[in-house]
Formats: structure tokens, C-alpha cells, sequence
């Protein structure tokens, strides 16, 4: 019938709740998806529901969500303890926004679909695995089982058709983190691109190559007339000191900024060597060249999609991809593979000439 809807295609909701209760790294990931739902959905109301960090995060990001809730967590969850007491309360606060449509954007849907469905929206969208909850077939894609992640999140707004807006990622950074940032290089003496940084911290142990090794890669950087910036959380101020003492003229930046602070560290860096971690993917919105050392994680999912800017190296194992914080077989993803096959990738990406920033795709 003329005008009738393609199945699994929505009306513009009003008011959209998205799931996605995931540390900084994984949120990037989505930041397209986010953008083809605000582009699609102009005038909608959207709320994003995560860990409770990702107020900041939504924060940043107001010009693609509207409004934010905690996420408590919930048992068989790994990101992070329940708070099972919290839990009544904020079912409460999320019935209460009367959500048109809440889309479940976290993953294959194996418990997330059941607590997407405790939200109280007249319909959900999201992804479906094999033998998962599965509301609606019509708005569940199902979830590819490979592929970067950026793309695997965007087969759900192709599945419910809605026009994408660019793979790019983005990180807003605000004019009062640039001037903090600017008065960090300032006392340190550090000129725009006459420094790279390196970030040998990461939430999970399993994900942090080691310390000596991360020193091992500041010679190219050296010896190519770069600064060495060593950056980290207050948190990671045991690996970032370790990394610090064996190199010679360091600056330790640990714990002296904020998340939007680095960003602007990293934005005028002439390259950045971290692990798979959150930092990766901002160097790769801000379109910094960087050495992605991947320890337990699965490389081809998290890579970059820039694959001249950015490289990920890593040494294959049949465990991959890890979740455990410490590894209980001795580290052999990390521990074998070698300061000087790093090296030779950082020398290459220092060959590389930064591009211009482009524009990302317009909203409203």
C-alpha cells in the first residue's frame, strides 16, 4: 500500500530512551548511532541510560542527548557491581518519562533485552543473539557476530531504517579545557605537536602491556625530537611512575587532568601509544595518529576504522577476547610481544602527516 511503513520502521517517537551501560571507550563506539537516531528523530526527547559515569558523558554529547539516567547495574552484569537496592527506584524514574521507544544499544541482548523491557516504553528496538529475548523481530537486527563495533551498532539503524550520518567519531572539547590544557603544555614547555603521549594505564590489568615496555617505545619518540608525555588516571599512578622513571625527561601528567583536559593534550599531540582503552578511541575522534597495543581484547572489533592514522598491534591467542582483570596464564598476549615490534609501527605512524579535521555530518 502507497505510504505504508517498511517493516521494523518507526514513527518519529517523541521520547527515546537508549541503553547503553558501557565504559568511555564503548560509548564512542555508539556516538554514530547516536547521531543517525538524533538526525532521524529531530525533535525526540533522548535519554540515555548508563553506568553512572556517563552524566559527564552525556554532558559532552547534549547536542545528541537530551537527558540522562543511572544505570544501577543488575546481576549476570560484568560492568559493574549491582546496587540492588537502587534498583525499584530507578524503574520508577524511568516508567515515569513514558518513552515512546527504548532502544536497546548495549549488545547481543542476552539479559539487556529482558531490562530494556522493564523500562516501560510502548515499543523497544535493539539486537537479538541466538535463543535470546526477543520482543519484536521486526525491531530486533540481529547481532552481528563480527566486524568493528561501530559498525555492528550501525546495523540496527540500518535494520530499522533510518538514513546513517557518517562512521566518524567525535569529542566535543569545551574553550575552558582547551585553556587548561594550553596552560598545562605552557608550564611543561611543550609545543603543539613536539610531544607524544604515552598511556600505558587501562581499567582491566589483562589490557595493560608492560611498563617497561611502554618506556621501551619512548626511544623512536625521542630520537624522532618528541616530548614524552605520560598520561593515566590517579588510579593508574603505580603503572604511569613505573613508565615515568625509566624515561629519561618524562613529564607525568597522571591524575593532573580531567577527561576533556586530556582530550586536549591528546587533540594537539603528535601521537598517541596506549593500550585498548578509552583514550584510543578519543585520539581517533580527534584524528591523532596512534599505536593501539591490544592485550586481551579482540583488535578487530575496537579497532579504528582509520587504518593510515591508527594501528593496532597485538599477538594472537586463542583466549581472545579476555574478561578477566588479571590474566591467570602468565600475560602471553602481553608479555611476548615485543618493545621493538611496537617500535617499528610508531616509527611508521610518525611518517604520517596529521589531516585536517573534517566536518561531521550537521543536525537539526
Amino acid at each position: 500500500m502507497a505510504g505504508a511503513m517498511m517493516p521494523g520502521a518507526l514513527a518519529r517517537p517523541r521520547r527515546v530512551a537508549v541503553f547503553r551501560a558501557l565504559q568511555l571507550g564503548d560509548l564512542l563506539c555508539a556516538v554514530p548511532a547516536l547521531r543517525a537516531l538524533r538526525n532521524a528523530w529531530r525533535e525526540a526527547q533522548i535519554t540515555l541510560i548508563g553506568l553512572p559515569w556517563a552524566a559527564s558523558f552525556a554532558t559532552r554529547f547534549a547536542h545528541l542527548v537530551d537527558d540522562f539516567i543511572a544505570f544501577p547495574g543488575f546481576p549476570g552484569l560484568p560492568e559493574r557491581p549491582p546496587e540492588i537496592a537502587a534498583l525499584p527506584l530507578f524503574l520508577i524514574t524511568a516508567q515515569s518519562r513514558h518513552f515512546d521507544l527504548a532502544v536497546q544499544l548495549h549488545g547481543r541482548g542476552d539479559l539487556t533485552n529482558a531490562i530494556v523491557g522493564t523500562l516501560g516504553a510502548s515499543a523497544t528496538a535493539g539486537f537479538r543473539g541466538p535463543g535470546t529475548y526477543c520482543p519484536d523481530p521486526a525491531r530486533y537486527a540481529p547481532w552481528p557476530e563480527a566486524g568493528p563495533e561501530i559498525e555492528r551498532l550501525l546495523t540496527l539503524v540500518d535494520y530499522l531504517h533510518l538514513p546513517r550520518a557518517g562512521t566518524q567519531l567525535e569529542f566535543p572539547i569545551s574553550p575552558s579545557e582547551v585553556a587548561q590544557a594550553d596552560a598545562l603544555r605552557h608550564m611543561a614547555g611543550l609545543a603543539r605537536a613536539g610531544y607524544a603521549c604515552l598511556h600505558p594505564g587501562a581499567r582491566l590489568r589483562s589490557r595493560r602491556w608492560p611498563p617497561e615496555h611502554f618506556a621501551a617505545v619512548a626511544a623512536p619518540l625521542q630520537q624522532a625530537g618528541l616530548r614524552i608525555v605520560v598520561t593515566g588516571t590517579a588510579e593508574e599512578a603505580e603503572v604511569t611512575a613505573r613508565v615515568t622513571r625509566m624515561v629519561s625527561g618524562a613529564i607525568d601528567l597522571t591524575g593532573q587532568t580531567s577527561l576533556g583536559v586530556l582530550a586536549a593534550l591528546i587533540r594537539d599531540a603528535r601521537l598517541l601509544v596506549c593500550n585498548d582503552t578509552g583514550v584510543s578511541h578519543v585520539a581517533a575522534a580527534l584524528r591523532t595518529p596512534s599505536v593501539v597495543v591490544s592485550c586481551g581484547a579482540d583488535p578487530a572489533r575496537f579497532a579504528p576504522l582509520d587504518h593510515v592514522l591508527h594501528e593496532v598491534v597485538h599477538e594472537p591467542m586463542a583466549c581472545r577476547p579476555c574478561a578477566h582483570d588479571r590474566c591467570p596464564i602468565g600475560h602471553p598476549c602481553a608479555t611476548q610481544l615485543a618493545p621493538a615490534r611496537v617500535a617499528e609501527h610508531v616509527r611508521a605512524r610518525l611518517a604520517v602527516t596529521q589531516p585536517a579535521r573534517t566536518q561531521l555530518p550537521r543536525i537539526g
